[in-house]
């Protein structure tokens, strides 16, 4: 599980650093978004292995979630 954990950090990590340089967003805005998605949500299922997953492919599906849009 240790590993796991690892992944999704790193994971939104990546996805959070990529909001806030290419939608503006302060980190606290990219982290409240983000926690707050359903692309989280399940990422931080283990069960659904959405961590062996992409940030790129991450990224994609929570704008895909917001709308196409900010």
């Amino acid at each position: 599980m240790i590993k796991e954990t690892y992944m999704i950090e790193s994971l939104t990590r990546d996805l959070v650093t990529r909001l806030m340089e290419e939608q503006g967003l302060t980190m606290r805005e990219a982290f409240d978004r983000f926690y707050r998605s359903r692309t989280y949500s399940a990422l931080s299922n283990i069960e659904s292995g959405l961590y062996f997953q992409s940030a790129n492919y991450l990224y994609d599906e929570f704008i895909h979630e917001q709308g196409g849009h900010f």
